[in-house]
């Protein structure tokens, strides 16, 4: 068992002279941060059919505007979250809401695929805005408030996403300009770069196994992690073959990774913030969670935008219906929950409360399978589901935190947040397949059977996301 991760007592954040700062601007700035980076990630989705037609690139190429950004996510969260462990959250956390920035006025101005994709790629290190977050509050905060304050910060992570689609689909109503809502995230990224640099202290190094950078292991994380992304976003469009061999090396390296890791003096990821008996069972939740979050997404957003005449099912909703009227409401309840969820946390242990989310997120896809043909029926499991992630996503944090000292809390947790990528990733290329694979005989919309499996799936995978929550209490008497 790897000991660098022990858990070491809380630091009384009375004794350091970071105290004197007020916690609410901190939280206040870590959370608008975090909101920008959800608003990010889900306000692109919408409009991808948008930027294809405006630009005249063709359905394969436009995919790259998606997968470019969810690979410079997974292979920047980590080596960012290290570096905020070993130079303190401050100046990692202002540097990537500057990068962020970059990202953002390339897509303004592109006007082509190629510049597109690189300022979509800047945009990717967003994702590690969570985890520097988390060890921003761990060093500022003292135990009672902290728990609170990750909660709060989750849960407005997992509300924004939604909040992003309604922005989007406001935007773009009308055939309107796909740069409008790049204009949204370079001024959301730039009140949030604004507001840290005025709110966020100094934390201090805090350092774990040594300062020095592990070259080698960001390097085979960065190739392992790429391949094994693209096989899931891509294979579909790839072909069995070639998505299998790029999944094969993906693994390969990834192994590899992780054998050098375990025998590294300096490791960019110490191997207990992956298989530790605590962190293991929080990735999968974690993993679990993110997949049922783009069921929801996906699945609900182009069920109620089907034409009933045609598809038999449906509401006939534009997509600025489908974000007012469907997912506008989930996404207010996620944010109330997560206003909520570290109080639920403090209370009753993390791992019940995301047992007890997974719980409800189970039967909100349960209820989509067996009732969906009203508008009502849709909007209520679309509330319920908002409120299983926001708090699932409060919890997962807690228990890292638990389980590993200072000098490793945004590592971990970036780790964490890769496993929601994948998951996230492995569930729209299933979505899509599935909707694709199974259709309306005579026209090319996606047969109402395919959406009960998916939904079906959401409720088994947020099941699962239980079951792992389960074993993180019974593994924790034993961890490290």
């Amino acid at each position: 068992m790897d000991r660098s991760l022990t858990a070491a007592p809380r630091t009384d954040a009375s004794a350091d002279p970071t105290a004197g700062v007020t916690g609410g601007r901190v939280v206040g700035a870590l959370c608008f941060s975090v909101m920008t980076l959800s608003v990010l990630q889900a306000a692109v989705v919408p409009v991808i059919p948008t930027i294809a037609r405006q630009l005249g690139i063709g359905p394969t190429a436009v995919g790259w505007v998606l997968t470019a950004n969810l690979l410079a996510a997974a292979v920047t969260t980590p080596v960012l979250g290290r570096l905020a462990d070993q130079l303190g959250g401050r100046p990692v956390l202002i540097g990537v809401l500057m990068v962020v920035a970059a990202g953002s006025v390339l897509c303004v101005v592109a006007q082509s695929l190629t510049p597109l994709i690189v300022g979509r790629v800047l945009q990717g290190t967003a994702f590690a805005l969570f985890p520097i977050g988390v060890a921003v509050l761990r060093a500022v905060l003292d135990e009672r408030r902290l728990t609170h304050a990750i909660g709060l910060m989750s849960g407005i992570m997992a509300a924004g996403g939604g909040f992003g689609m309604v922005a989007a689909g406001l935007l773009v109503a009308g055939d309107g300009d796909h740069r409008r809502v790049f204009w949204m995230l370079l001024a959301l990224s730039l009140i949030a770069l604004v507001i840290s640099w005025m709110s966020i202290p100094g934390t201090g190094v805090q350092r774990g196994r040594g300062g020095r950078t592990d070259t080698v292991g960001s390097v085979l994380l960065a190739v392992g992690l790429s391949a094994l992304l693209l096989a899931i976003a891509q294979g579909g469009r790839w072909g069995t073959g070639l998505a299998v061999v790029s999944a094969v090396v993906g693994l390969v390296v990834l192994v590899w990774w992780y054998r050098h890791e375990k025998h590294c003096a300096a490791p960019l990821v110490s191997p207990g913030a992956l298989t530790g008996r605590t962190v293991t069972p929080a990735h999968l939740a974690a993993f679990l969670i993110g997949a049922a979050m783009y069921v929801q997404f996906l699945g609900i957003a182009q069920f109620v935008q089907a034409d009933l005449g045609v598809a038999g099912y449906g509401f006939g909703s534009t997509v600025l219906e489908a974000s007012l009227i469907f997912l506008l409401p989930g996404s207010v309840a996620g944010a109330l929950t997560a206003s909520v969820s570290g109080r639920l946390v403090t209370r009753f242990r993390a791992d019940r409360v995301l047992v007890a989310m997974c719980a409800v997120g189970a039967a909100a896809f349960a209820l989509l399978v067996l009732a969906h043909g009203r508008p009502w029926q849709m909007v209520v499991a679309v509330v319920v589901v908002n409120v299983f992630v926001s708090g699932a996503y409060a919890a997962l944090p807690a228990l890292l935190v638990d389980a590993v000292p200072v000098s490793g809390t945004a590592v971990v947790n970036g780790m964490n947040a890769i496993a929601r990528i994948f998951g996230s990733s492995l569930a729209s290329a299933v979505i899509a397949a599935l909707l694709a694979a199974m259709t309306v005989p005579g026209t090319g919309a996606a047969a109402e059977s395919a959406y009960v499996i998916a939904f079906g799936l959401g409720a088994a995978v947020a099941a699962g996301a239980g079951v792992a929550a389960v074993s993180t209490r019974w593994l924790s008497k034993n961890k490290y």
